[in-house]
């Protein structure tokens, strides 16, 4: 979006009837690239309802770069209770508007820095739709890991223990504000499939949540319930953190 100075602007005012043209020059071309970013402290890091830092905070933090012709590229790291302590993800993308539909594909790179080795790292591409659906904004998308050494089998008898998994991972949210004020409602329901951690004790999990955000300037307040169909059986769902949890979040956006 292109706008006027201020002198620009009185210049305007004062002076209506000459040509649109000769302030042409005046005009500040918009900036073609948005960078974004934010902060947030959480009180578990969970990730499709499995916790990633044994069920203690997380500080995470992220920065999206953005050209207007929809590409998009940027990072994302959080503290994590396994593999050297600190997980970053990178990821680029394009996201396009298709007749009130936002078509958004990319890749995601899982990154454990001070694991020292690349058996904890792996790639994963993903594509999302969303829409508006009156007030409530509605999104459906589907993860794919191919078959990569960090996804190690270990549900699948036949197979061999540590031998290459791929993963699999179809998701949707529900999301809508709260007209005249801050607030806002959420919620999740995901399903994975694979041989290996993502799927969960027998190859494949569900996970879901419901929340709620509080917006305040650039803070942001949330709260959520998160739970997952895992086993409860000798306790097995708590041990590896499955378990139904309220979590926590505060974060700050630029």
């Amino acid at each position: 979006m292109k706008t006027l100075s201020r002198a620009c602007l009185g210049l305007a005012l004062a002076a209506s009837a000459l040509p649109a043209t000769a302030f042409a020059q005046d005009e500040a071309p918009s900036d073609p690239i948005t960078i974004s970013g934010s902060v947030t402290l959480v009180s578990d890091y969970r990730f499709r309802g499995f916790t990633q830092s044994s069920e203690d905070p997380a500080i995470q933090g992220g920065i999206t770069v953005t050209h207007e012709s929809g590409f998009y590229a940027g990072t994302w790291a959080s503290s994590v209770s396994f593999a050297g302590n600190t997980e970053v993800d990178l990821f680029a993308g394009y996201s396009k508007d298709v007749g009130g539909v936002t078509v958004d594909g990319g890749l995601l790179y899982y990154l454990y820095p001070q694991h020292g080795g690349s058996g904890a790292d792996f790639f994963e591409p993903y594509l999302n739709l969303s829409t508006d659906v009156g007030p409530v904004n509605a999104k459906v998308g589907v993860n794919y890991a191919w078959k990569q050494s960090a996804l190690g089998n270990l549900q699948d008898p036949s197979r061999a223990p540590g031998a290459k998994s791929s993963a699999f991972y179809l998701h949707g949210e529900l999301a809508a504000e709260i007209p005249g004020t801050p607030l806002a409602l959420n919620a999740h329901a995901g399903h994975a499939w694979s041989d290996a951690f993502p799927g969960g004790f027998d190859g494949k999990v569900f996970d879901w949540s419901v929340g709620a955000t509080a917006s305040y300037k650039m803070l942001t307040f949330g709260v959520s319930y998160v739970n997952t169909d895992e086993p409860k059986a000798g306790g097995y769902k708590e041990a590896i953190g499955a378990d139904g949890a309220v979590v926590f979040s505060l974060g700050a956006s630029f």
